[in-house]
């Protein structure tokens, strides 16, 4: 039913069980990853690495080179196991935007992701990426908790 996997991550603790978790789905089922990753710049100085933000997991390194860190972790995860894997990143303000275009670029049947989005304070303020991919995907969206 699943054979092109999309994944996609933040570099989470949360995004990193949900990689581990895919990949061994699609080594069961011999499907294929497609890792992602988004650069998210940030809009304005406010919004920048900080404590205050909830956004410290990123503090010294920029977004580019973030999103490289965190797709490669999904291209390791799945060679360990033998399951074939492309990775993507982007640089978008809107990740869900991505995530949906990369899907059907790829002709993936599934997306396959923990809960993302934005933490801290900025989470009482926007939308979490991953409701708006659920509530716009034209696929099956598989939420690992």
């Amino acid at each position: 039913m699943f054979k092109t996997i999309l994944v996609p991550t933040d570099g989470s603790p949360r995004s990193e069980k949900a990689v581990s978790a895919a990949v061994r789905f699609a080594k069961e089922i011999n499907g294929k990853i497609i890792g992602i990753s988004i650069a998210e710049p940030h809009p304005s100085p406010l919004l920048s690495d900080s404590e205050f933000f909830g956004t410290t997991h990123g503090v010294g390194k920029n977004p580019h080179d973030l999103a490289l860190e965190h797709v490669q972790k999904v291209a390791e995860a799945a060679a360990a196991e033998g399951v074939p894997c492309e990775t993507v990143f982007v640089h978008a303000f809107k990740p869900h935007e991505e995530i949906l275009k990369t899907a059907a670029k790829y002709h993936c049947d599934l997306v396959f992701m923990a809960p993302i989005g934005k933490s801290g304070w900025t989470g009482l303020f926007l939308d979490s990426e991953t409701q708006k991919v659920l509530t716009h995907a034209t696929i099956p969206v598989l939420v690992y908790h």
